[in-house]
């Protein structure tokens, strides 16, 4: 048995002009981070970072402590977050770019397309548009490719049979997912590669990527998550009135683990993606989402889940993501912090030892795919 753990990987953490503009001089997610606050009784705010620190993602050394910490305690790659937004529209690129550049860290990864609008959700403004995200059209979709096709050739990026990984955030608001999975295979062949190995997220779990172009697809937690369980009691109360209270929407984590794996057709191509804590009140205030009482024991309970599910799959596809290695404003971290230290890492560092070892593992069937 093996599994392939990927972590997405949000390259942020550096002052840009849009973020001075928007968010005042030399914003970044740590500033969100710094500033929150308990918003009710039990509520654990701010979570901080320990060992990397309010690092800085320009800084070469923070690039490579985070590689090294990953792959010590069982992390095959990131999932870097890719920004194009129509017309050669990018932002953050300036970290992947010196990864790549560079060739440090030497370490696995592949990209994921983050394509959605950024709008001003984190002032209580979620109608004022930030950065529209826009499909042009076929050239559009090829400039995109010439962007990124130097990362596919790189050593280190992770593939399947040979086939370069991308994940696209948002497969179903794409105009015509299918002629752009069509054309950007037949550029990637064009390239060299045998192909692409494309990856939708998608909260229907009744998705089927072959229809849309794609190879496989994942799922979209805590979101598709969230609308399938029960709210604790003191959220039973109109929205309106949550906000005056502060009162943000909080579920339990242990259902996180009880609906890790959700019902998926087998016949569909489906990755699971795990989450190890959520808080993204440091962004939304009341309007924020939490999981509360996440434990590292918890999420190796889901993680085993996880690896059972994919132990059926060829090899190369037996891939679970994480999300996230360093979502500090959403609380949805694996890095080092003030309360648990390296306990999520590792809680995934024993269930890849067990794994190694050879312990036998029932691989779960389809019947026996909880909730």
């Amino acid at each position: 048995m093996s599994a392939r753990l990927i972590a997405f990987y949000l390259p942020q953490y550096h002052p840009i002009p849009e973020n001075d503009e928007w968010w005042g001089k030399g914003f970044t997610e740590w500033t969100n981070v710094a500033k929150a606050k308990p918003l009710f009784p039990g509520h654990y705010q701010p979570n901080l970072p320990a060992d990397l620190g309010f690092y800085d993602l320009r800084v070469p050394e923070t690039r490579i402590a985070q590689a090294e910490l990953a792959r010590a305690h069982g992390i095959e790659g990131f999932c870097y977050w890719h920004y194009w937004f129509g017309n050669g529209k990018r932002l953050l690129e300036r970290p992947f770019n010196e990864v790549l550049k560079s060739g440090q860290p030497n370490f696995p990864f592949c990209l994921g397309w983050a394509n959605h609008t950024w709008s001003g959700i984190w002032d209580g403004c979620p109608n004022r548009i930030l950065v529209q995200q826009t499909y042009p059209g076929k050239e559009d979709y090829k400039a995109h490719f010439e962007t990124v096709v130097e990362s596919f050739a790189d050593d280190r990026y992770m593939k399947v049979n040979g086939k370069p990984i991308f994940v696209v955030f948002q497969p179903n608001d794409l105009p015509n997912s299918v002629e752009f999975t069509d054309y950007w295979r037949e550029l990637a062949i064009k390239a060299g590669f045998p192909d692409l190995y494309l990856v939708g997220l998608c909260s229907d779990l009744t998705w089927e990527p072959k229809l849309h172009g794609f190879d496989a697809f994942t799922s979209h937690p805590p979101r598709d998550i969230a609308i399938r369980i029960p709210k604790k009691f003191f959220n039973r109360v109109s929205a309106k009135l949550r906000r005056h209270l502060s009162l943000p929407t909080v579920y339990d984590y242990k259902t996180l683990v009880d609906y890790a794996i959700p019902k998926v057709p087998s016949s569909l191509p489906f990755l699971p993606t795990i989450v190890p804590n959520w808080d993204n009140t440091p962004r939304s205030g009341a309007n924020g989402v939490i999981f509360q009482h996440s434990t590292p024991e918890l999420f190796g309970e889901k993680l085993r889940k996880a690896i059972q599910f994919v132990s059926p799959k060829p090899v190369e596809e037996q891939i679970i993501f994480i999300k996230s290695w360093n979502e500090w404003a959403e609380g949805n971290y694996l890095e080092p912090d003030r309360r648990f230290g390296k306990a999520y890492l590792e809680a995934i560092k024993a269930e890849i030892v067990e794994l190694n070892a050879g312990d036998a593992l029932i691989p779960i069937q389809p019947e026996m795919i909880c909730k």
